[in-house]
This record gives C-alpha cells, sequence and structure tokens, in this order.
C-alpha cells in the first residue's frame, strides 16, 4: 500500500453500505475516505436502486477488515471491487486472495501511485497494466476480469491530479459501463 491516510479522513464509519441487496454488490476500495459523514458521494446514490454499494474508507480504524470481511463472507454469490490508484496493488492482492468471490476487478487511475503529468494518465494505466500482466493474467484464468474503469486526461473535467475521486461521475459511468458488459454469472469463467 503506498498512500499516507489523511488523519481528518480517518474520522468516520469504517463502511457505508447503501443500496439494494437484490443487485450486484459493489465493493469501492476508498484510499482517501470519501463517505466520512456516513453516506455515498452523491454521483453514486442514483445506482443504490440497481446495486448494493459497500463503501470502504481506507483511512478509517478497521476499513480494510470491513472489506476483508465482505469478500470472506459476501452478501451476494460474488463482489465486484472498486479501487484507485494509490490501492491498486492491495486491491490485486485482495481479489487474489477472494478470487472465488471477486466477480470482477475495477480499477481507477492505477498508475497513480507514481507521478502522472496531467494528460498522461492513460498511458500510465496502460504501462501499469503491462508491469502488472502475470497478475492480472492469473485473475483473469480464475475468472475475475481486471479493467481500468476511468482514468484522468488532465483536462478541465478532472479538476484534480491523478487519481480521479471515487466519487466523479466518470467513475461512475465507468464502473456502470463494465458492470453492464460483463457476462450475467460469470459465463466466461463459468465457476458461480
Amino acid at each position: 500500500m503506498n498512500y499516507s491516510p489523511d488523519p481528518v479522513r480517518a474520522e468516520g464509519p469504517a463502511a457505508v453500505t447503501e443500496g439494494t441487496p437484490d443487485g450486484p454488490t459493489v465493493l469501492v476500495l476508498d484510499p482517501t475516505g470519501l463517505a466520512k459523514h456516513e453516506g455515498l458521494p452523491a454521483t453514486w446514490r442514483d445506482k443504490t436502486d440497481e446495486w448494493q454499494v459497500v463503501w470502504c474508507r481506507l483511512p478509517a480504524e478497521g476499513g480494510l477488515t470491513q472489506a476483508d470481511d465482505i469478500l470472506s463472507d459476501p452478501p451476494g454469490e460474488s463482489v465486484h471491487v472498486v479501487a484507485s490508484g494509490p490501492f491498486a496493488d492491495g486491491a490485486l492482492r485482495l481479489a487474489e486472495q477472494h478470487r472465488d468471490r471477486v466477480r470482477s476487478l475495477l480499477l481507477v487511475d492505477p498508475a497513480a501511485d507514481q507521478f502522472v503529468p496531467p494528460g498522461d494518465g492513460e498511458t500510465a494505466d496502460r504501462s501499469w497494466e503491462t508491469d502488472n500482466r502475470e497478475r492480472i493474467s492469473g485473475l483473469a484464468e480464475a475468472g475475475v476480469p481486471v479493467r481500468v474503469v476511468a482514468h484522468s486526461t488532465g483536462g478541465a473535467d478532472d479538476r484534480v491530479p491523478a487519481p480521479l475521486p471515487l466519487g466523479h461521475p466518470d467513475v461512475v459511468a465507468g464502473v456502470a459501463q463494465a458492470l453492464a458488459e460483463l457476462p450475467a454469472n460469470n459465463e466466461e469463467g463459468d465457476r458461480r
């Protein structure tokens, strides 16, 4: 893990859960600690009628333990895991440890634990994917696709340097697109 939690972001709940238990479970591993006030970021609230979102605030004490507990005993058959750059390696490790429960690993700016010049997010993310090819392939062989669903473009829409915050509208749109494109019940691996 290559991030230093901000003590102010560490305040608040370890996890926030909202949404329907009838939809897919989306586990968000947030290294920046959004959802501090016990509610999802506004951009995610529109999806709670389709998904059950479990937002684990990693700076909060017990945030990572909550994520591990969810993956050990998920509320549904499997879980889609979402993480951003500062925790991309940790998310890969969790997916490898819980490959029987993880449905997909969806990443945002996975290369952002390094310096990424504005506008170079896509290039840096491709390089990160190349560097982690073996791990990504191993997960894919186990039926866990790994996808980069959003990255910093350096444009005015980003408003901040990489990684894009997990509450950014492009992140929610990328997650929604990935979930819509994945075969039902993981037909690719036919293991669940």
